[in-house]
């Protein structure tokens, strides 16, 4: 990667990519090129001047200012907005200087009048072709300044090119719905005011010109690494131009910034690829594996999780025949779910009281640990640190550290509270008592659960601003998953909020996987599994095999087994009523994952053939260096296919090379990468069937 300077212009190039910035004559910051890399570096575009339309729009209206603030005759959506000590509400920045340090190109902006710096920060890691944005914004003088919308990155994309968006909508259970919608003319804002990432949109978007696939087009496309409120706009003005903008929501949100204090807002990538949807979902993927999970390269292991077997029943005994039941079957890591704490026989009581129950666990943990590892397996643990049920003792003693507004009743849900994490001493609680637990117990995998969103969002002892709350706490789960990840580092952490209420690229610094729904049903899990992998790789998202089915009785375990392996393969369902036949299926199931596991964590993923509203679905793995792959398909209904009504799609096999030869298990003959790709196969499925198929490269 190289960063270009040339007359006042800027150039981040990578390999395929270019994104260009520079100061056009009236000194304004302004981007001018996100695409294809271009030969030289006289080939990209100056900054243009700016221009008024009539007296009702000034230049901010036709410019595309790289990091606008509100002022002047601007109607856009800015990414600054702050107020002055004397009442003035804008703010005018003018450039000072740019810095160019290893791949970082850091611009310092400051306003024409007042001391406030703004430092937007541009990275582009090596080798890959997204982009890494955030701003600093710092305060000089003697009086501080309150902040209202700091935006982390503002993104220019040709609007002629980019009239399509695409996002991902849902619910609990019913998470990573894509939507491809056109962009009208106005502002289109996706958001989450839940104090997390939230069940209900994400922030990420992917723009064309609607004719992209997933094998051709022109994509840009952005995401935030934030886990708590967002806002995302898409703005597609009168005169031609489409903006993306993401960051910190700022509804309800305020800054206090101090004299001397500075304010750092997440980062926010973005890329742009020539390759269609499924390129952009590897770039991200491979940004994802290379530079930001905490254990880079690892590979997870098979689990079995106690949940669907006992719920809150949990006790030694239990447990611990359910682990001999979960080693046979081939399982690394057995993991106790919800339940085994102090009180807790319900979701009613317990939380916040992280001390083994007595009655359950007689001797503490450490038996059923040891238990465990001589059957060959790791153990890992269910926690909820940031909740408390009214019912504890932690509350009882400590009623002001949740969540609240004093004159207002305090709302439950699943009959908990929210523990004010944007609170230090809070923050030091959880973190020493969660480093004694893993102290003092062999523990090598938590998975953190958040079953509730924010209600009463009051911090009365604020040191400043209340509404400061909405960051702050996201600060305090930072920090508290960073020591104890600091002082655990062998422990794997699994980020969990009632399914896929918390995935985003901020917590994936802290934990290494996701769980992504609560809904494991087999088909319904086809498309939450193919929403999810839009962004994220399958190394961070767990997939237990269950007996849920929404439909009726549970469906295939060949079927549940293949869903899941197209991930971090678990076991959720109670073992004890699975049958010797089938005990024999699963372990050679796990038996056939371990193998091809490599694949499917550190490969490349091709959505062959989409799950989202189809019956047929496909997808396949490729190796690094295109020596193997493997090939999942899943027929949930035939609709006629016996009957000759409608052919079996054909597959289409990406990502072989060309000239090579390869064969696919169980389909015959030898052919060139390119044959398998151009002319395909079929693959008869019935209803509910499916098959994995590996693939080779013959030398």
């Amino acid at each position: 990667m190289t960063i270009l300077e040339r007359e006042r212009l800027w150039v981040l190039q990578g390999e395929r990519s270019a994104y260009a910035l520079g100061l056009n004559d009236e000194g304004d910051l302004v981007h001018t090129y996100w695409g294809a890399r271009l030969p030289y570096a006289d080939d990209y575009p100056a900054a243009p001047s700016g221009s008024g339309w009539a007296s009702f729009n000034g230049p901010g209206q036709t410019l595309a200012e790289e990091y606008p603030a509100w002022a002047g005759l601007k109607y856009i959506e800015p990414c600054l907005k702050a107020t002055f000590a004397d009442g003035v509400r804008d703010v005018v920045l003018r450039f000072e200087r740019a810095q160019i340090e290893d791949d970082t190109l850091t611009l310092a902006l400051r306003d024409a009048v007042y001391p406030l710096a703004v430092t937007p920060l541009s990275r582009r890691p090596a080798e890959h072709v997204l982009i890494a944005r955030g701003v600093v914004t710092r305060k000089g003088g003697q009086t501080p300044t309150p902040l209202e919308r700091v935006g982390s990155a503002r993104w220019h994309v040709p609007a002629a090119l980019a009239r399509r968006l695409s996002h991902l909508t849902g619910r609990w259970a019913d998470e990573w719905h894509l939507g491809r919608v056109p962009l009208a003319r106005g502002v289109t804002r996706l958001e989450s005011r839940r104090l997390t990432t939230g069940h209900h949109q994400h922030p990420w978007f992917a723009l064309d010109d609607g004719h992209a696939d997933e094998d051709s087009g022109q994509i840009w496309f952005g995401a935030l690494a934030y886990s708590g409120s967002w806002a995302l706009t898409a703005e597609l003005t009168d005169f031609g131009h489409t903006r993306v903008s993401l960051g910190v929501n700022d509804w309800d949100f305020g800054w206090q910034l101090d004299p001397g204090t500075t304010f750092t807002t997440p980062i926010c990538v973005g890329g742009w690829v020539g390759a269609g949807f499924g390129a952009a979902s590897r770039a991200l993927h491979d940004y994802t594996r290379d530079n930001v999970l905490p254990h880079r390269g690892a590979r997870h292991r098979v689990l079995y999780n106690s949940w669907e077997a006992t719920t809150f029943d949990v006790n030694e005994a239990g447990q611990a025949a359910l682990a001999e039941i979960a080693a046979s079957l081939g399982v690394e890591l057995f993991v106790m779910d919800d339940g085994w704490f102090k009180g807790r026989t319900w979701d009613n009581a317990g939380l916040g009281d992280w001390t083994p129950d007595r009655v359950k666990f007689p001797n503490g943990l450490t038996p059923l640990i040891e238990r465990v590892n001589a059957l060959g397996m790791d153990f890992g643990l269910w926690i909820e640190p940031e909740m408390v049920n009214p019912d504890s003792d932690l509350y009882c003693a400590n009623p002001d550290w949740v969540i609240h507004f004093p004159t207002r009743e305090r709302t439950t849900a699943r009959n908990q509270l929210i523990l004010n994490l944007a609170r230090t001493d809070v923050q030091d609680y959880l973190i020493d008592h969660f480093d004694h637990l893993l102290r003092d117990h062999k523990i090598t995998f938590i998975k953190w659960d958040m079953n509730r969103n924010v209600s009463e969002p009051g911090w009365p002892d604020a040191p400043a601003d209340a509404r400061e709350l909405w960051m702050r706490y996201v600060e305090g789960v930072y920090r508290v998953w960073g020591t104890l990840r600091s002082r655990h580092p062998q422990v794997i952490w699994q980020s969990c909020s009632g399914g896929g209420g918390r995935a985003d690229l901020g917590i994936l610094r802290y934990a290494d996987q996701v769980w992504i729904s609560d809904n494991t049903d087999p088909i319904a899990r086809l498309g939450i599994q193919e929403g999810y992998s839009q962004i994220y790789p399958a190394v961070t998202m767990e997939a237990w095999v269950t007996d849920m089915n929404l439909g009726g009785a549970p469906l295939p375990l060949d079927f549940r087994f293949h869903v899941s392996m197209s991930g971090v393969l678990g076991i959720g369902a109670d073992v004890r009523h699975w049958s010797e036949a089938e005990r024999a299926a699963a372990a050679r199931w796990v038996a056939l994952y371990k193998a091809i596991r490599p694949l499917i964590q550190y490969g490349d993923q091709y959505r062959l053939l989409p799950a989202q509203g189809r019956d047929y679905s496909a997808l396949q793995y490729m190796a690094k260096d295109k020596g193997e792959g493997v090939l999942f398909a899943y027929c949930t209904q035939m609709r006629g296919r016996a009957m000759g009504d409608a052919p079996y799609p054909t597959i289409r096999l990406r990502g072989l090379l060309p000239d090579a030869r390869y064969t696919v298990e169980g389909i015959g003959g030898v052919r060139s990468g390119d044959a398998w790709a151009r002319i395909g196969f079929t693959l008869p499925l019935g209803d509910l069937e499916s098959a994995v198929r590996r693939i080779q490269r013959v030398e």
